[in-house]
């Protein structure tokens, strides 16, 4: 048996079965750039897939050998790939620039850095692999944007063509001359290997006169001061100081670019993977570095605890309380799984769960509850598990804590103590969930009508608006 056949075995025994015969037909039968920084989310909905489902299996895929996973960050801007890692830990920089749309981003995880797969030289040999081989085209496809671009499979060439004037392959330490008729519209000479960008704004009166402009290619990810020059003639000097081949190109910034640059579709966020209980348990601390903090915009946490936890051991016995609370445990294991969640950590009888999403919260919370009053109740004992719970969400910061990948912020700090102020068998959640739209849709046909309480909380200047959810 290959090495390859031994993976997918492996994998079928991991994953869903569906899914991962699926990635095994996709790895032995699509072409080269379906399998370079490859959309879970995608492949999801192009196979009819539930996505948690898919996730899980690209991740285990990752796991055993079959595809290097790549954490990209991403300009929000262009969707252009700003730099690229194997691993979280190489997100380092304050703030990542982009010479094509010269603006400076603060690196987020819920939408700056994506979470991609590429199949791994091991399995098959593609392309992308060496990207200096790759054709323009194929290189802005497979290289330069992310996988959150929705472009056209069959008519990129075209539309490429459209809005490039000239392009040309410069090998290293090469010069070239390019003489061109400027148009009276606004021109971006941009080299994406380099990530190099110089702005031409053309107006005015058409001229005869020959104007000169010379550009050179290092890795200093230049973004040149604009220029303005009327339409006519240029000779373009070009350089590339570097060892390995660019790609100038001089593109004309009207509209044909922008229908381009907004076409954008979901994909797999660095928040979501953080967010996700299969990368928890293979990854676990190899995720971020000891002093690393990286912000999310949003997330949505959950605390849950057993009221009476203590009176349940005395009354029970150990042996029987501990067998109990095991099983509590491993349901609600089960259901923030469902629910696109993780648990990140247990601390005595309480857990500490993440979901992307407020709606995900509070439907797990709902599910909790449930299953605890049927836990109970197959043990004729109605109030041996009382769960108490508490949902808030807002920005953290991602961070390890005792070697474990963690949340750290007053996001964190508010879902805890709304979880305290929580009487047995209630969901409390902050003003911040309830009234999110989702989580609003699936109280109402669920027919709950949360009741909205002014709460004091200890460490906030001001009253929280809290709602218990029948």
């Amino acid at each position: 048996m290959s090495d390859a056949q031994a993976m997918f075995t492996v994998l079928r025994q991991s994953a869903d079965p569906d899914v991962a015969t699926a990635i095994e037909q996709l790895v032995l039968e699509a072409p080269d750039r379906k399998l370079v920084r490859i959309n879970a989310l995608a492949f999801a909905a192009a196979n009819g897939f539930d996505e948690e489902r898919a996730i899980a299996a690209f991740l285990h895929a990752a796991h055993v050998g079959l595809f290097d996973l790549s954490w990209n960050v991403l300009c929000p801007g262009c969707g252009g790939v700003l730099d690229s890692g194997a691993s979280l830990k190489t997100v380092r920089r304050d703030e990542y620039g982009c010479v094509l749309c010269a603006a400076g981003y603060e690196p987020t995880l819920d939408e700056m850095v994506e979470v991609t797969f590429t199949v791994s030289q091991r399995v098959r040999r593609i392309a992308a692999h060496d990207p200096s081989s790759l054709p323009f085209v194929e290189y802005f496809r497979q290289i330069h944007w992310g996988s959150g671009m929705d472009l056209p499979h069959d008519s990129l060439d075209e539309v490429i063509e459209e809005v490039t004037l000239e392009t040309l392959e410069l090998p290293p330490g090469e010069k070239a001359l390019l003489s061109l008729h400027l148009p009276a519209e606004f021109i971006i000479v941009f080299e994406p290997v380099t990530h190099a960008a110089q702005f031409i704004d053309v107006k005015g009166e058409p001229t005869s006169e020959r104007r000169s402009l010379t550009l050179t290619f290092d890795k200093l990810h230049r973004h040149n001061a604009a220029v303005e020059m009327r339409p006519g003639p240029l000779r373009l000097s070009l350089e590339n100081r570097t060892d390995s081949r660019t790609w100038p190109g001089v593109w004309l910034a009207g509209d044909p670019l922008h229908r381009v640059l907004d076409r954008r579709r979901p994909f797999l966020t660095a928040k979501r993977v953080l967010t996700n209980q299969t990368f928890r348990d293979i990854y676990r601390t190899d995720t971020l570095g000891l002093d690393q903090r990286l912000k999310i915009t949003s997330l949505t946490f959950l605390f849950t605890d057993l009221r009476g936890s203590t009176e349940l051991y005395q009354r029970v016995g150990d042996l029987a309380a501990y067998e109990l609370v095991r099983a509590h445990f491993g349901i609600l294991h089960q259901i923030v799984a469902a629910e696109a969640g993780a648990v990140v950590k247990t601390i005595g009888d309480a857990v500490m769960a993440t979901f992307p999403t407020p709606d995900r919260a509070v439907a797990a919370a709902l599910r909790m509850r449930e299953a605890m009053r049927g836990l109970s109740e197959e043990r004729g004992e109605p109030e041996d598990l009382l769960l108490k719970i508490g949902i808030h969400q807002g920005p953290c910061l991602a961070v390890t804590l005792n070697e474990r990948q963690d949340f750290f912020g007053q996001t964190v700090n508010i879902a805890s103590r709304v979880q305290g102020l929580a009487a047995s068998r209630s969901i409390l959640a902050t003003g911040a969930v309830v009234e999110d739209s989702g989580a609003s849709r699936l109280l109402e046909s669920g027919g709950h009508r949360p009741t909205p309480r002014r709460r004091s909380i200890r460490g906030i200047p001001h009253h929280l608006k809290v709602y218990e959810i029948p």
